[in-house]
C-alpha cells in the first residue's frame, strides 16, 4: 500500500510562493524609488557651478498640481550661490522640443530657504500635463566675476494628476478685450447716428427757411 499522503503539507509551497512574490515586489519597489530620487539628485556642472534641483513634495510632481521646486547651486570649492548673488532664469520645456523652441513655462525665482541652504533659487511650478519635462536654470554674477555664466538642465518625469489648459488665461483675456473693444465701438456708432441726424435736420431747416 502506499504510504498516506499528509495533506497538511500541500498548503506550504503556494504559501511560501506568495511571500516570496511580496518580497520581491516591496524590494522592486524600494530599488525603483531609491533611483528616482538619486536621478532627481543628480549633481549638473556648467563652467565652475555645480547644482542640483529638489521638486516637492518627495520629488515626485504631479500635473495640474503645484510643485515647489528649488536649487541648490554651489561654486567651485563648494561656496552656495544664493539668488541675490545670481542673475538667474528658469525655463521649463515639454520633451522632446526642438533647439530654439520657446519656452513652455518661465516661472519666476524667488530666494528660499530650504534644508541647509539659504536664499536658493526657488520656484512654484505647475506641469499642464503628465510627461517629460526639461528644466533649464541659466544664470550669471550679478555683480563681479564670482562664477561663470552657467547652463544647467534637469530631466524631470512628472506623474498623472489634473490636466489643465495652459492656454485658457489667454483666450480669457482675449475675449475681455474683445467685450471692451465692443462695449466701446457701440456707443461712438450711435453718436455718429445723432450727429449726422442732427446734420440732416439742421440742413433741411435752413433750406426751407425763404430767400
Amino acid at each position: 500500500m502506499f504510504p498516506p499522503i499528509n495533506r497538511g503539507k500541500l498548503t506550504v509551497f503556494p504559501l511560501h510562493n506568495s511571500k516570496i512574490k511580496y518580497l520581491l515586489l516591496v524590494l522592486s519597489s524600494l530599488i525603483v524609488t531609491t533611483s528616482t530620487q538619486v536621478s532627481a539628485h543628480t549633481v549638473k556642472i556648467s563652467g565652475d557651478v555645480g547644482g542640483t534641483v529638489h521638486l516637492e513634495p518627495n520629488d515626485n510632481p504631479r500635473s495640474g498640481e503645484v510643485t515647489q521646486a528649488w536649487f541648490a547651486l554651489t561654486r567651485r570649492g563648494g561656496q552656495v550661490i544664493p539668488l541675490k548673488d545670481c542673475n538667474c532664469r528658469l525655463a521649463i520645456y515639454a520633451e522632446p522640443h526642438a533647439a530654439g523652441e520657446p519656452a513652455l513655462l518661465e516661472p519666476p525665482l524667488k530666494p528660499i530657504q530650504a534644508e541647509r541652504y539659504q536664499g536658493i533659487p526657488g520656484a512654484e511650478i505647475t506641469f499642464p500635463k503628465p510627461g517629460a519635462y526639461q528644466l533649464k536654470l541659466s544664470g550669471k554674477p550679478i555683480t563681479g566675476t564670482s562664477f561663470q555664466p552657467f547652463e544647467l538642465k534637469f530631466a524631470v518625469t512628472v506623474a498623472t494628476g489634473k490636466t489643465i489648459d495652459i492656454l485658457q488665461p489667454v483666450s480669457n483675456v482675449s475675449e475681455s478685450q474683445q467685450g471692451t473693444t465692443t462695449g466701446f465701438v457701440q456707443p461712438l456708432i450711435w453718436l455718429g447716428i445723432l450727429l449726422l441726424s442732427g446734420g440732416i435736420v439742421v440742413f433741411l431747416v435752413q433750406n426751407m427757411k425763404p430767400k
